[in-house]
This record gives C-alpha cells, structure tokens and sequence, in this order.
C-alpha cells in the first residue's frame, strides 16, 4: 500500500478504522488476533501518518504497533568484512592548527554516527557527510 499526500492517507486512515471495526465486529473469538494484512496496511500508514496517531485513529496500542513497525523493517545487512568501528585519525601536532576550523556531526537512522572536527575547511565536506549519509 503506498501513501502519497496527506489528504489521501487520512482518507486511507478511515477507511482502514472502518475495517478494524468490521473485524472486530465479526471476529469468530473476542481475543482472536488482528489479521496480518491489516496490520500490514496500518504500518504503512506510518510512512505518512504518525504512528501515535495511527494508533489512537485504529484503536490499536502503542506499543503494539511499534512492535509490528520494527518487525516489518527490512534487517541490517553488513558486507562480509565490513567493520562499523571507529577510524582514528592521527592528529594534527598543535603548531599547526588554528583557532578557526570546522566541525559536523551526523547521524544515519540506523544510529551510525559521524563526527568531523576538521581545522581546515578546504576538504571536500559536503561530499564526505552526503556519501556517509547515503551509505546504507
């Protein structure tokens, strides 16, 4: 299910509390579990809709779907060999440095963080955070 604007995932958020109702109108046992699919449909509508909100509108828990959000996500694939450790540069001896200087930090929604206190501003930053910030 792919959600586009706004208007259009209210809209599906509605239609999707209506089959939630019609379920839980309908299920053959008053503890019987949610159906996948429309579990699938309401971690979609948190691509365009809060997730709090999502819940609150389905009458679902928090907690709930959250679980279901986590458990849809695609797992964390590193190449073979690949660390995700710390490079250390070595630093620059004092004589050479200036007050002046430029330092970014940075972080990916899978939590890697980048860190760059730079004391020269002619290294090419915006490709280095770009590259890191599309490197999966």
């Amino acid at each position: 299910m792919k959600i586009e604007p706004p208007l259009h995932a209210e809209h599906e958020l509605d239609r999707l509390a209506g089959q939630f109702e019609h379920w839980r109108q309908t299920r053959s046992h008053p503890r019987a579990r949610i159906p996948q699919e429309l579990w699938e449909q309401a971690v979609a509508l948190t691509t365009a809709v809060a997730p709090s909100r999502v819940a609150t509108h389905l009458r679902l828990g928090p907690n709930d779907l959250k679980k279901q959000i986590a458990a849809r996500q695609p797992p964390r694939v590193e190449a073979p060999g690949e660390s995700l450790g710390v490079v250390e540069v070595m630093p620059v001896p004092s004589w050479l440095t200036s007050t002046a200087g430029t330092e970014i930090e940075r972080q990916r929604t899978d939590g890697t963080r980048l860190r760059l206190h730079a004391p020269d501003s002619s290294l090419p930053l915006a490709e280095l955070v770009r590259t890191f910030l599309e490197t999966p």
